[in-house]
């Protein structure tokens, strides 16, 4: 080897050992937040499995029924707030909104971990320069990950204090704050069609249903509701506490009058509606239940199918009715008569409407108060103050 060639060699060894030194450097930048020496995963690495979501809460629904409106689905904490009320823990956007800014931020992780230890690549080029994995995180960083962040080291504070106090949150607790949001929709069916149309999962929803339960864990021993107070607010509220009649159905939906009187017949004959329904049915939302529709009211279905149906008695089969679908071939499978529920049958669902009132205003100042306790670093502000510069 002569002199020349030892030369390059030793060169080509400086170049790979200063380039090594700079990807380490990068890779330490992996947690982007401790809290009291527990590291936070970089706000996005994660971000599929704890995307922010939003929630209705049962104060809401008092105001709800108020209106004609059809309730939505909003953050625990956003009841009735003052108008320069401090901003919640947690967004009290709308879902719609927030799945937007979440679809941004997840574009980043599904294109490149942050501070990946990995050599840089093109997303884009223009005229033959590139625009790097790289550029695109610290833009969308800057947009939007110091919020996304400062999200999870609220989240970090809360998981901290629940574990030193021993309060845990079940499954069982999860599912049953997530029953009063269906209670809040009317079926299944419509909670899980705003669950879609809000671009959220069963998954999501129920990892932020354990935060704020958590939250109200921490909060509600400094929380006083009292037997008066429930009374007024069900005094003040007492139409949004009655139900009006309802019927459940099984439905097969088919195109012609000839298929639905031959579904009749087969019915009558002894054969099973439900595997009729799964078979035959032209009803997508229905037909894997067997037809089932679930509770519903007056004004929610189609005229003709909401006549036919609340002048059957129970197991009764119709005739064929005329949709605008097609025909149907409806059975009454229940009924429930029009209800003014009491104080007492409310009582709880009241009481715990006004300590997610409560919470809702007490949650920004006792998270503030657990950030003067901790010690927090947050090396993604830097990095995004830097690069806004």
């Amino acid at each position: 080897m002569d002199e020349k060639d030892k030369k390059e060699l030793e060169t080509a060894g400086k170049d790979a050992l200063a380039e090594g030194d700079t990807t380490a450097k990068e890779g330490q930048a992996d947690s982007d937040a401790v809290i009291d020496g527990e590291e936070t995963a970089s706000p996005l690495a994660n971000l599929q499995d704890e995307q922010p979501t939003d929630t209705l809460d049962n104060a809401e629904r008092v105001e709800a029924f108020q209106s004609d409106e059809t309730p939505v689905m909003k953050s625990d904490f956003s009841l009735e707030q003052p108008e320069k009320a401090p901003q919640p823990m947690f967004s009290n956007k709308l879902w719609p909104i927030v799945s937007v800014v979440l679809t941004i931020l997840l574009v980043i992780v599904l294109i490149k971990p942050p501070f990946s230890a990995k050599k840089v690549e093109a997303v884009a080029t223009v005229n033959g320069v590139e625009i790097t994995k790289d550029q695109l995180f610290k833009e969308l960083a800057a947009q939007g990950g110091e919020q996304v962040l400062s999200q999870m080291i609220n989240e970090e504070l809360v998981n901290q204090e629940a574990k030193k106090q021993n309060l845990q949150v079940s499954s069982a607790d999860i599912d049953k704050e997530i029953q009063t949001y269906i209670t809040q929709y009317g079926s299944e069916e419509a909670f899980n069609q705003a669950l879609e149309q809000a671009g959220m999962t069963k998954e999501n929803l129920r990892k932020t249903v354990d935060m704020n339960l958590k939250l109200t864990k921490l909060l509600e021993p400094k929380i006083k509701v009292t037997d008066e107070q429930i009374k007024q607010v069900y005094d003040a509220n007492q139409d949004a506490f009655k139900t009006p009649e309802q019927v459940r159905t099984s439905v097969i939906l088919v195109k012609t009058e000839a298929e639905a009187n031959d579904i009749i017949k087969q019915l009558k004959s002894g054969a099973d509606f439900a595997e009729l329904a799964k078979s035959k049915s032209l009803d997508t939302a229905t037909k894997d239940k067997g037809g089932d529709t679930d509770f519903f009211a007056r004004g929610q279905k189609e005229e003709a199918v909401e006549v036919a149906a609340f002048k059957l008695a129970k197991d009764e089969i119709s005739g064929a009715v005329k949709t605008s679908e097609g025909y149907q071939v409806l059975k009454l499978t229940d009924r429930k008569e029009a209800h003014t529920a009491t104080l007492d049958e409310k009582k709880e669902e009241i009481r715990n409407s006004l300590v997610k009132q409560q919470v809702s205003s007490l949650s920004q100042t006792w998270i503030e108060e657990q950030k003067g306790k901790a010690k927090i670093t947050n090396t993604l502000a830097n990095s995004t103050a830097t690069a806004v510069e």
